[in-house]
């Protein structure tokens, strides 16, 4: 019986150990409190913006953590802690969770993990404020466009006035 249990829990582990290794970051939070619609709903968000929300033992968490070297989530894996894991967006688990919870109370950031480097509550909330990386991109392309757009229109004015020039002579 106990050799099962065991067994169990080095698979649960396993599992967590490849979910941190595998994500870019991940948002540590304290859902208590939240209803099962609102449970829901904030899944269903995660899961739109390709994020994966899951929660664990705390004590196998801190497990696979000391497994891959990582130090410093500890002191945050107490009480009831859900992991929402980013693959794709390094920024989104932390933006979709400080959305969700503005205007549900209940749900509270402890900290978050972030390219393997922990940040407190505050940190993971300034991290919320940057946009995900197709909006930095579209800024970046739109800050491209505009000179270009600009001296395209420049050399569109200098052609139309060397032949205003050439047919009024």
């Amino acid at each position: 019986m106990a050799s099962k249990n065991r067994l169990v829990k080095e698979t649960k582990v396993q599992e967590i150990k490849e979910k941190l290794e595998k994500a870019q970051s991940l948002v540590l939070s304290d859902y208590q409190g939240l209803t099962v619609e609102d449970d829901t709903e904030l899944r269903k968000t995660l899961r739109e913006g390709g994020v994966e929300y899951k929660v664990y033992k705390n004590r196998l968490v801190v497990l696979a953590a000391k497994e891959l070297n990582i130090e410093g989530l500890e002191p945050y894996l107490e009480g009831p802690v859900a992991i929402a894991f980013g693959y794709e967006d390094a920024t989104a688990p932390a933006r979709i969770l400080n959305e969700f919870a503005k205007t549900h109370k209940k749900l509270e950031l402890k900290a978050g993990l972030v390219d393997g480097v922990v940040y407190g509550e505050e940190q993971i909330k300034a991290i919320a404020s940057i946009p995900s990386k197709e909006v930095l991109i579209a800024k970046l392309l739109g800050s491209f466009k505009a000179p270009l757009s600009n001296f395209a229109y420049l050399l569109s004015s200098i052609k139309e006035q060397k032949e205003s020039a050439e047919t009024a002579e």
